[in-house]
């Protein structure tokens, strides 16, 4: 296992910690100028999600009524009733994208696989570096606002839905997450510098409590405003 990988893993709570749980679950309040501008303000603010972590696989709740979610795995989403009556869903739906630039609209399915498969990639970091298929390789470092961070470039296998084939990881001395680069693909190919704060201890396991998503320039500088995705988790719970 490459170096910073378990530096990353261990300092996170160890990989044999992770292993003990099968689901992790929390409260999540979203804001950001994103959702207004795919036409979905309002549906996320405030909602449960349930990640498993053995397969990819996340649900959010409510969903649009008190008595939907959604069913999220890479090659199908769904929106269904709380008992699990299928109300629409959509095989392969990465496909529904093509094409797409940032300010194209989404539909509720849509909504559905972005969220499911944003959360499930950011509740599973950096365990999911040790899955099949993905590799990593560690790039030069970065100093950001007077500290040096590793950086760990992360290639995804065709078979995980996130954001882009190949992601870039930054990390400080203590192995902890500081931020994280894409460009997302259901976006346009949008770049962003993904920055996490407030790292909090549930069942062992340390769990950023607040995300904020920044645009980011060519040459990797963060865009400060606007915000584009912001996230604050609460009621984190490892079962």
């Amino acid at each position: 296992m490459n170096s910073l990988v378990q530096l990353t893993i261990d300092a996170h709570g160890g990989f044999e910690r992770w292993q003990r749980f099968e689901n992790v679950s929390a409260h999540l309040r979203n804001a950001g100028v994103l959702w207004a501008l795919k036409h979905q303000p309002g549906v996320l603010d405030e909602v449960n999600v349930r990640v498993a972590l053995r397969r990819e696989w996340a649900s959010h709740s409510p969903f649009v009524n008190p008595n939907l979610r959604t069913s999220f795995e890479p090659h199908r989403v769904a929106i269904e009733t709380t008992d699990g009556h299928v109300v629409e869903e959509r095989h392969q739906p990465r496909d529904s994208f093509s094409s797409h630039e940032v300010d194209t609209p989404w539909d509720r399915l849509q909504l559905a696989y972005f969220a499911g498969y944003a959360m499930w990639t950011y509740l599973t970091t950096p365990f999911l570096f040790a899955m099949d298929g993905v590799t990593t390789e560690e790039l030069e470092p970065w100093r950001e606002n007077g500290e040096m961070w590793r950086r760990l470039k992360v290639t995804f296998p065709r078979s995980i839905a996130t954001h882009s084939t190949v992601q870039t990881f930054y990390f400080a001395s203590d192995g902890l997450l500081r931020r994280h680069d894409y460009d997302a693909e259901v976006l346009g190919g949008s770049p962003a510098a993904h920055y996490v704060h407030e790292y909090q201890e549930f069942s062992g396991i340390l769990v950023p409590t607040k995300r904020r998503v920044l645009g980011r320039t060519p040459d990797g500088t963060p865009v400060p405003d606007p915000l584009i995705v912001t996230i604050d988790l609460s009621e984190v719970e490892f079962t």
